[in-house]
């Protein structure tokens, strides 16, 4: 792997590690660009930065224990694509849905393009069904 890649993985890896599972939001200012266009797995969509800091505390709001897995990554030039399972227990409320105290855990993947080392786009997408249906929503 380069070096340039490197960095590349390293940041989408304290994206996850720091930012998401230490509940570190002072770094989304280092680590995404200030116009981020971001889609998450549970279908919410922004384009900037602060946008997204009240995503990340919506979602940690609900799921205090949210917790990202990085499974596999993988790296080609500003683009990094990677393997993950989200996971975290329903405590808090989601939206309309009411704190169920359902654990949930479900798996995908998350698409990143990287300029300026830093975040510029991410899409997740997630199998969300089974979470949905733990959290006592028919589809």
């Amino acid at each position: 792997m380069s070096t340039r890649d490197e960095r590349t993985a390293a940041l989408v890896r304290r994206f996850y590690d720091e930012l998401w599972n230490e509940w570190r939001l002072d770094l989304a200012d280092e680590l995404l660009a200030e116009s981020v266009r971001f889609r998450g797995s549970l279908g919410f969509e922004c384009e900037d930065r602060e946008a997204f800091k009240g995503y990340v505390e919506a979602l940690r709001t609900a799921f205090p224990d949210w917790h990202n897995r990085v499974v596999d990554l993988l790296v080609d030039g500003d683009r990094v694509v990677a393997r993950m399972t989200w996971s975290g227990t329903h405590l808090g409320r989601f939206g309309q849905l009411e704190p169920t105290g359902a654990r949930v855990e479900y798996p995908g993947a998350a698409f990143f393009r990287v300029a300026r080392d830093s975040i510029d786009e991410a899409w997740a997408v997630g199998d969300t069904w089974g979470m949905w249906r733990a959290l006592g929503r028919e589809l």
